[in-house]
């Protein structure tokens, strides 16, 4: 087994960032699972250099920007209302 597969900040950012996409509409979830994805990813990145680091770290950045327009636009429609 290659030392790339034996980095568990690879899986985990993947498994967090696919988890922060899912839930973008809940923000209590979405914002931590995004965060550590880009976390664990940058780490599994710099560790192992691998793939599957590189989509934990790409969804994770996708899900931290999803759940922040999705809640942009709540609060501007919010405001627009009054």
């Amino acid at each position: 087994m290659e030392e790339k597969n034996k980095c568990g900040f690879n899986t985990a950012s993947l498994v967090l960032g696919i988890i922060s996409i899912l839930s973008v509409f809940f923000y209590y979830i979405a914002y931590p699972a995004g965060i550590l994805a880009v976390i664990f990813g940058a780490k599994g990145l710099k560790k192992t250099g691998s793939s599957i680091a590189k989509a934990g770290l790409t969804t994770g950045i996708v899900g931290l920007s999803l759940v922040t327009l999705i809640y942009m636009i709540f609060i501007s429609i919010i405001i627009l209302e009054y």
